[in-house]
C-alpha cells in the first residue's frame, strides 16, 4: 500500500496540493533532470494525486524535492490533471505558505529550484508571498489565428515560465457565470494554434503554447485588468495566474506601457488579485508576483493495491 503525505492550500481560489513524502526517488541530479524521470516513471502517481477520485481537474500538484544546490531551500515539480508544468506562480505561493505552516520555511528570502530555472521567494508573513519568476519575454506580437466559429483573433506569444497566447479581441464577457463559454472559446483558440502550427521557442517546453489568456477591463477600479486563463487540459485558473501575469507584464514592458518597478494589479475571473512588478535582465524581464495563500487541509493519500481506481480515472484511458 502506497501512502503519500500532503498539505493543501489555495492561492486566490486556485488550489495547490504539495506532496511532502512517499514519492519514489527520481533519477537525476537537478530538478530539470528529475522532471524527465517524473514524467516517464511516475505519471501514474501524478494522476493519483490530482485526478478523481482523490482530486479534480482544477487541482495543481507540487512535488517537494530536496535542493541540488546549497543555496536553495528546496526543489519542486508542479503538475496538473494532464501532465507536468514548467513553473507555477500560484503554486509557488501556496508551497511557501504550506511549508511555513509546517515549520519548514521561515519568513525571509529563499531560492526554489524548478524545472525551468530558479525562482526567488520572499515569505513576508504566514499568508503573503512574493515570487521573482524566471526571465520572461514576448516572442511575437498580435499573431493572427483563424478560429472556427469565432473568426480571426490576435494574440501575443509570451513566455512566463509557460507559453501563453494573450488575447484581447475575443469578444467575450469575463464573468464567472460565463466560465463554461470562456473555456470553450479558449480551447478553440488553442486548437486553432495547434492546427496552424503556431508555437513558441522550442527550446522552452518544446514551444508548446498550452495556456490561453483572455483579457478585459478590470471590474474593480483599483486593478488594471481582468483575465481568464485556460490551463493545459480544460481547467481554468481561479487565481490571476502567476506565470500568466508574468507573460502579461512582459508584453506591457515590450510595448513601453509599464516601467520597471511600476505595479500592475491583475484581477482574476473570481476577483482575486496578484500585484506584479519587474526588473530588466538583458533582453528579458524578471517579474515579481505578490499574492496570498491559505492552508486548507493536510493528511495522507492512501493508494490501496486492490483499488482499481487508485491511480485516478485518467490512468484508465
Amino acid at each position: 500500500m502506497t501512502t503519500l503525505r500532503f498539505i493543501d492550500s489555495h492561492t486566490g481560489g486556485e488550489p495547490t496540493r504539495v506532496v511532502l513524502s512517499g514519492w519514489p526517488d527520481l533519477v537525476g541530479d537537478t530538478v530539470e533532470q528529475k522532471a524527465v524521470s517524473f514524467a516517464k516513471q511516475t505519471d501514474h502517481l501524478r494522476s493519483a494525486v490530482v485526478n478523481e477520485p482523490r482530486g479534480s481537474d482544477i487541482l495543481v500538484g507540487a512535488l517537494l524535492l530536496p535542493p541540488s544546490k546549497p543555496t536553495a531551500t528546496c526543489g519542486v515539480i508542479f503538475f496538473n490533471n494532464v501532465g507536468a508544468l514548467g513553473m507555477c506562480g500560484h503554486g509557488t505561493i501556496g508551497l511557501a505558505v504550506s511549508l511555513h505552516h509546517l515549520g519548514m520555511m521561515a519568513p525571509g528570502t529563499h531560492t526554489i529550484e524548478t524545472p525551468v530555472g530558479d525562482v526567488c521567494v520572499v515569505l513576508h508573513d504566514a499568508q503573503s508571498v512574493s515570487v521573482t519568476n524566471v526571465p520572461s519575454y514576448r516572442l511575437a506580437k498580435q499573431v493572427p489565428v483563424q478560429v472556427p466559429g469565432l473568426g480571426t483573433v490576435h494574440g501575443d506569444i509570451a513566455w512566463g515560465g509557460n507559453w501563453f497566447f494573450l488575447v484581447n479581441d475575443h469578444g467575450q464577457e469575463l464573468l464567472l457565470k460565463n466560465a463554461g463559454k470562456l473555456t470553450q472559446v479558449a480551447s478553440d483558440i488553442r486548437l486553432a494554434l495547434e492546427a496552424a502550427g503556431i508555437k513558441g521557442d522550442p527550446s522552452l517546453n518544446h514551444g508548446l503554447i498550452d495556456h490561453i489568456e483572455l483579457f478585459s477591463p478590470a471590474h474593480d477600479p483599483q486593478n488594471h485588468s481582468r483575465n481568464f486563463v485556460l490551463c493545459p487540459g480544460l481547467a481554468y485558473d481561479r487565481s490571476p495566474c502567476g506565470t500568466g501575469t508574468s507573460a502579461k507584464v512582459a508584453c506591457l514592458a515590450a510595448d513601453g506601457k509599464l516601467a520597471p518597478g511600476q505595479a500592475w494589479r491583475q484581477e482574476s475571473i473570481t476577483g482575486s488579485v496578484f500585484e506584479a512588478t519587474y526588473t530588466t535582465e538583458g533582453d528579458h524581464i524578471r517579474p515579481t508576483i505578490t499574492g496570498t495563500a491559505f492552508v486548507t487541509a493536510q493528511g495522507e493519500l492512501i493508494l490501496h493495491p486492490n483499488d482499481p481506481l487508485r491511480f485516478g480515472f485518467t490512468a484508465l484511458q
